[in-house]
């Protein structure tokens, strides 16, 4: 058995142990929520430590109050004109937080020699459509306004996120190309969400893997809209929306992941629109795998080739 197969059954038994108290039912949704959270955080392994220049925690405005961001700076990168990277983590819109992806961002600050700006938006139920998207776009305003604070270039800003951040992701790159501002440079789409109609991932045959089924899609997708929610807006369905003149773009896919078919048909209406669009599928790859690095060497590689591609797409040097 591969690493990646015993890896995707390890993945999807804590999956599948987190998601008790939704199949069990009897619990309202808030206190589900919670309950799901505390089980993944339980069973979360230690990540093997990976340093950086610096670490910084603090708070910025949101739209209904402070929210919370991790300032990452590579290790040995001049203090100004660096990348700076706003990365949105994954979760369904329910679950995970700034530790969850805390080496994730790591990897990516020294990989792409870039600062990296995490952003701890707001979770459904207790926040549904839109909070997440208001401070998702708070945080790309402040960053874009921030850049020299940051010591960043503010003709080298990219956006990226996993799964539902690869959803915010795409959404904040049209929202930024809609009011004129900031200037995004890049978009980095790691297995997105981009079609909350679930026509294609519900029809997967990977739904039955256990990391993502379709129970587990519907039940995200209800908390974050609601039962009667319009899942056909642009802005939780950036799919149906318009994709012209976006920026360039690298979507990551996973052979094994419901989610693949829709990713890879939004990197086709990308290049469509007029984006230069490079797309890697990993056959081996299930939904979640990329934040595994410490673990599991393709998602090691597929890091690396990620901070590849965003330097050769920025001119940065390795």
């Amino acid at each position: 058995m591969s690493d990646s197969d015993t890896m995707k059954r390890e993945v999807a038994g804590r999956m599948g142990d987190a998601f008790a108290p939704i199949v069990e039912g009897g619990m309202d949704p808030i206190a589900a929520a919670a309950e799901v959270r505390a089980r993944l955080k339980a069973s979360r392994r230690p990540a093997k430590p990976v340093e950086v220049g610096k670490v910084e925690n603090r708070t910025i405005p949101g739209p209904a109050g402070e929210i919370p961001v991790r300032i990452y700076q590579p290790l040995g990168a001049g203090d100004t004109h660096l990348p700076v990277v706003i990365y949105f983590h994954g979760g369904g819109f329910v679950l995970c937080d700034l530790d969850s992806h805390d080496s994730c961002c790591r990897r990516l600050s020294n990989g792409i020699g870039a600062v990296v700006v995490s952003v701890d938006y707001r979770l459904a139920p207790e926040h549904p459509f839109p909070a997440a998207v208001d401070d998702a776009w708070a945080a790309t305003e402040w960053v874009g306004s921030h850049v020299d604070e940051l010591g960043g270039d503010p003709a080298r800003l990219v956006l990226a996120g996993d799964s539902a951040g690869g959803n915010l992701a795409a959404v904040m790159a049209m929202t930024a190309r809609d009011r004129g501002a900031p200037a995004i440079a890049f978009q980095v789409l790691i297995y997105p969400v981009v079609d909350q109609r679930r026509k294609s991932s519900l029809a997967s045959p990977h739904t039955k893997s256990g990391v993502l089924t379709a129970a587990h899609m519907q039940w995200f997708t209800e908390q974050y809209l609601g039962v009667d929610g319009n899942r056909s807006s642009a802005q939780v369905s950036p799919i149906l929306g318009d994709l012209s003149g976006l920026p360039d773009a690298h979507v990551l896919t996973g052979g094994l992941d419901p989610l693949c078919e829709e990713g890879e048909e939004y990197a086709r209406r990308l290049a469509a629109g007029g984006a230069k669009v490079s797309v890697r599928r990993y056959d081996r790859g299930f939904h979640g795998f990329f934040n595994l690095a410490d673990h599991l060497p393709d998602a090691a590689q597929a890091t690396d080739d990620v901070c590849t591609v965003v330097r050769d797409a920025l001119g940065t040097q390795p």
